[in-house]
């Protein structure tokens, strides 16, 4: 019989070989290949945290789904797409924070306060400077700025009050989250059309690598807050 650690590994190398081919072919601008593997990263991990965890919270599972959703929306890059991708991503932020604020189990907003407010202003005045962006999505990109940084603020303010593996784990996926929304920022509105090559390969570096980090904060907090 095959054993669970063995199943895991194996699936982990499979999330990563796909995830480097998905960077390649990013870097390579090639459509097919980038339609055909993009999906499968949320889907690995989604398989990965249903045969690790005890719990098996759709919530989660409902969050790596809508990181499929939004990582296709993505593809086309037109601004209508990237509309509807701000939408599911605001509504994929909203329960990452809610099902952090769960496992957390916060109790004193001040930290939080107080560690959210750098993150708010490095995003607001990368807002403020720019100056394509489009009317349809003003008032999203604001809700998204909001919600990062109060993303990062938990993160941070968790970290330094208890620095344990678990938040240090959080804190390594939020940062990851945090690159890769100033990529994405960067991309889309300052440098239209430019470096395609070199950001869209970053981009989904970051993505990878949070995404697969924030699995592993979610399970290591599942078991914790259950002893």
């Amino acid at each position: 019989m095959v054993k669970k650690a063995n199943i895991l590994q194996s699936l982990t190398v499979l999330f990563f070989v796909i995830a480097f081919f998905e960077i390649v072919s990013e870097y390579l601008a090639n459509t097919l290949f980038i339609c055909t593997l993009k999906p499968l990263i949320p889907l690995v991990l989604v398989v990965l945290y249903w045969i690790s965890s005890e719990r098996k919270s759709m919530l989660v599972t409902a969050i790596f789904l809508l990181s499929m959703i939004t990582n296709m929306l993505f593809i086309p890059n037109t601004t209508e797409c990237l509309y509807y991708a701000l939408i599911i991503f605001t509504v994929h932020r909203i329960l990452v924070i809610y099902l952090i604020f769960i496992l957390q189990k916060i109790k004193d907003i001040v930290p939080v306060t107080i560690a959210t407010i750098p993150f708010l202003l490095i995003f607001f005045y990368m807002f403020m400077e720019t100056n394509e962006i489009p009317e349809n999505s003003f008032y999203l990109l604001i809700l998204q700025n909001i919600l990062i940084s109060l993303f990062a603020g938990v993160a941070l303010a968790g970290y330094v009050m208890n620095d344990n593996k678990q938040n240090s784990v959080l804190l390594i996926s939020v940062l990851l989250f945090v690159m890769l929304q100033f990529t994405v920022f960067i991309e889309k509105y300052f440098l239209v059309n430019e470096l395609q090559q070199f950001f869209r390969p970053l981009a989904m570096t970051f993505n990878a690598l949070a995404f697969f980090t924030f699995y592993k904060y979610v399970v290591i907090a599942e078991r914790s807050n259950h002893n």
